[in-house]
């Protein structure tokens, strides 16, 4: 399952003890629209594992730029609070996977 993010309750849903994967995203990206059933199939596939989130840039810009995002897609894996690794652009769904499993 894949969570909803603002601005408003990003530090309280991220700022937990486990992994937090986070899916930055625009409605009229392509490449987001391309990756997000990637991240879903990673959702499903690691769930009870790592807790899953998208937060659409346009609508809260605050984070994203706090995080220093200049370019979507933008998938960060936060560990315990912290970011522990981050992919940019269209990438295959393997790729996300080894990086979550490096940080599990």
């Amino acid at each position: 399952m894949i969570n909803q993010l603002s601005d408003a309750n990003f530090a309280s849903e991220i700022n937990k003890d486990g992994v937090a994967v986070v899916d930055f995203w625009a409605a009229w990206c392509g490449p987001c629209r391309a990756l997000a059933p990637q991240v879903e199939a990673l959702a499903n596939q690691y769930e009870g594992k790592a807790n899953f989130f998208k937060m659409d840039i346009d609508a809260n810009p605050d984070t994203p730029a706090g995080l220093g995002i200049m370019s979507i897609p933008t998938v960060i894996f936060f560990k315990d609070g912290k970011v522990a690794d981050k992919s940019v652009g269209l990438v295959s769904k393997d790729a996300l996977a080894a990086k979550l499993e490096a940080i599990l």
